[in-house]
């Protein structure tokens, strides 16, 4: 992620940092937040009270891989009073909202098809390629609940289920299973996931 920074910083004069998930963090003080792949971070419940607060304060959001999962048990547990759990950090149970892959993601490519109609669909208006890093995913059931609640799943990949989710009443927090930012790394232009939320954190 450090050898996006030069390119974000040339295309959109933003300053970005690495911060621990166990630091103290006034997030008033940030224009964005970007939870990157690495779970189990170092402080679950710090990072699930982390995103409490960046959606009470609309501050524009992005959670990949780890990040979308942590976001769908925030919601959940915040919103919709689940235990919402983590198969990976807390134990395989009924209480799960993120569970094991049937088939694990790991390296893998699937084709990221997004729907019709979303922002998503917006910035991203093909089926495009998507690497994937995950052994864990939402269930099926957790996704159903979200979108009982407004969350918007906003594009589909085989395998993989829902691959985007938008969250209702907020400028600009979404989450993807895919890692945008590799074919980023690797040479080619800025995603347009990406893109969408640098123009957020230049708004906000």
């Amino acid at each position: 992620m450090d050898a996006l920074r030069p390119r974000l910083a040339a295309e959109y004069e933003v300053e970005s940092t690495w911060i621990p998930t166990d630091a103290i963090v006034d997030l008033r003080r940030l224009d964005g937040v970007w939870l990157v792949p690495g779970a189990p971070y170092r402080d679950d419940r710090a990072v699930i009270a982390a995103l409490t607060a960046v959606r009470a304060a609309d501050i524009p959001f992005l959670g990949t891989c780890g990040g979308m999962q942590y976001a769908v048990m925030e919601f959940m547990q915040t919103e919709l009073g689940a235990a919402a759990t983590h198969a990976e950090s807390d134990g395989e149970g009924d209480d799960n909202a993120v569970v094991p892959l049937a088939c694990s993601l790991y390296g893998e490519i699937r084709q990221i098809s997004p729907l019709p109609g979303s922002r998503f669909a917006s910035w991203c208006p093909e089926p495009f390629d998507g690497v994937h890093y995950c052994n864990y995913a939402p269930s099926e059931e957790s996704v159903a609940q979200l979108q009982a609640a407004g969350v918007q799943v906003s594009a589909t990949a085989p395998d993989a289920g829902a691959e985007v989710l938008e969250f209702p009443t907020h400028p600009f927090y979404v989450t993807s299973m895919f890692q945008p930012h590799i074919g980023t790394l690797s040479g080619a232009p800025t995603h347009g996931l990406i893109r969408a939320f640098m123009d957020a954190i230049v708004r906000n």
